[in-house]
């Protein structure tokens, strides 16, 4: 039985999702040149959770401002979120992203690559719109946040030319790139609605946190979600011989031939589409899927006792709906 509290919850995050979807949609309207901002609203127009604004929007109204005055900030951070998506399809060279052909592969290399430089460009835009308060705070957060996203996908691609990689230096790399972006969108918010140093604190742990677990759950699906409702191809992980939470941990623990066939895959740069089965059997065997899932809901636990420390205790309770559902999602 679902209580009206989360009903409500629910409701909230559609209505404010329909709304940024159509702002997303009318956001580059009419601007040239078309060869430009087509590209750019085809990114922009693909369904996505829309979390990283409603993060913002969420912080700002927890610190007790009117979060319908910053839309334009919620904007900002999806624009910026879908720069980081075009460029690493890039990287990674894939063909699919929310169940739609990408970037590059829709057009072309080149309009894929400046399409990411124009949505980097034009969120700084629509963040300056709303940056009447803490302005600087909140540029040096947003700055802060695409330099780090940056650096933790150099990261992920220097990991794909190494022997061997550490649990300790793949959660440092996850906390920039995806992290990173979660936390910048809670201190926005709470920025741009002159909120409390303790309560930004909060906000940004929150999202620090939250940010990691959604990355180890990220890569958990890979390997376990339905391929229609993930929208990518499963085992993509494995088949580019990308180094994640799970990989790593199944090296740790592995011994003997199993070990000898999580190396190969690194001498290899990735596996063969028909051995998928058998690294996902031995992932199981191994118990790294439910160490992932215990990475979670640590992760999860550490961003909740973050946001409990918010002064406005009637705000609280969203933050954890929220949480609860990213850790249960299928895609």
């Amino acid at each position: 039985m679902i209580s009206n509290e989360i009903k409500k919850y629910v409701a909230f995050y559609e209505t404010e999702r329909i709304i940024i979807d159509k702002k997303l949609k009318a956001s580059l309207n009419k601007r040239k040149p078309f060869s430009l901002y087509n590209p750019a609203a085809y990114i922009l127009e693909s369904s996505g959770k829309r979390l990283r604004p409603l993060l913002v929007l969420l912080s700002a109204k927890a610190v007790g401002g009117n979060y319908k005055k910053f839309y334009n900030a919620a904007l900002s951070v999806e624009m910026l979120h879908n720069f980081t998506l075009v460029h690493d399809d890039i990287m990674d060279n894939a063909d699919l992203r929310r169940g739609n052909l990408t970037l590059h592969k829709k057009y072309n290399l080149n309009t894929a690559i400046l399409t990411g430089d124009i949505l980097a460009a034009v969120a700084y835009e629509f963040l300056l719109k709303d940056s009447k308060v803490n302005a600087q705070k909140a540029l040096e957060s947003f700055t802060k946040g695409l330099v780090e996203v940056c650096e933790g996908q150099s990261l992920d691609t220097e990991f794909e030319t190494r022997t061997s990689v550490s649990m300790q230096e793949y959660i440092v790399m996850i906390e920039k790139k995806t992290a990173a972006l979660a936390r910048t969108c809670c201190e926005l918010g709470a920025y741009l609605a002159n909120g409390k140093n303790e309560d930004i604190k909060a906000l940004s742990n929150y999202g620090k946190y939250l940010g990691i677990a959604f990355q180890i759950q990220d890569d958990l699906l890979d390997i376990t979600a339905d391929k229609v409702e993930f929208g990518k191809r499963i085992g993509g992980d494995l088949l580019e011989g990308k180094k994640t939470y799970l990989f790593i941990k199944a090296l740790e623990k592995a011994k003997g031939k199993d070990k000898a066939d999580f190396e190969k895959v690194i001498a290899n740069k990735g596996i063969k589409e028909n051995e998928i089965p058998k690294y996902r059997a031995l992932y199981e065997k191994l118990g790294v899927i439910d160490d992932a899932r215990s990475a979670i809901k640590s992760y999860t636990k550490k961003a909740l006792t973050s946001i409990n420390k918010l002064s406005n205790k009637n705000e609280i309770e969203i933050f954890h709906w929220l949480a609860d559902s990213l850790i249960k999602r299928n895609k």
